[in-house]
């Protein structure tokens, strides 16, 4: 007895199917092709769906490349702030104060160009999102700041083109 691997065996071929007419052969490979077809339009707008995600991360990552930078120069107005806070007290110190107040004024519109912008004043109602709260405090007899709106700022907040940077820092008035 001699084994002939050329011809299957019929148990372990696998079954063939049944040859398929001309018609659904055409059947058949038009699902291919509108499959194909498919495919090819999910890829283009998965495609389209990245670019578009990518030029949006680069608007944004322009728009917001200053930020550290600028973060770092608050405590600079934060000082000039509390010199112009305090000099103003002080009759001797009239002359510092003016040169201060108009090297803080410059310095502000050079950050204002590069999109920062001050938020938190007295009076405002008191947000969370932009308002820090360090306290609450009763209004003083005579005082209009309504309950729940800011007192007194303690420290001024700022944002970078709409987007928070540094929330500031607020006394609240209690009702």
């Amino acid at each position: 007895m001699t084994l002939d691997n050329d011809t299957p065996n019929a148990e372990s071929a696998p079954a063939q199917a049944a040859p398929l007419t001309p018609e659904e052969e055409i059947d058949r490979l038009k699902l291919e092709v509108a499959a194909e077809a498919d495919k090819r339009l999910r890829a283009l707008a998965e495609a389209d769906n990245l670019k578009k995600r990518l030029i949006k991360e680069k608007e944004e990552f322009v728009k917001y490349a200053a930020e550290g930078v600028l973060a770092d120069l608050l405590p600079v107005l934060d000082n000039l702030d509390l010199a112009l806070a305090h000099g103003r007290t002080v009759e001797a110190c009239k002359d510092v104060v003016m040169g201060v107040d108009m090297t803080r004024k410059v310095f502000l519109d050079i950050l204002a160009r590069h999109g920062l912008e001050a938020c938190g004043a007295v009076g405002e109602e008191f947000n969370p999102e932009v308002h820090e709260a360090v306290g609450m405090q009763p209004a003083a007899p005579g005082c209009r700041v309504a309950p729940n709106h800011v007192l007194q700022v303690m420290q001024s907040g700022y944002r970078l083109r709409g987007r928070l940077l540094r929330p500031a820092k607020v006394l609240v008035c209690q009702g």
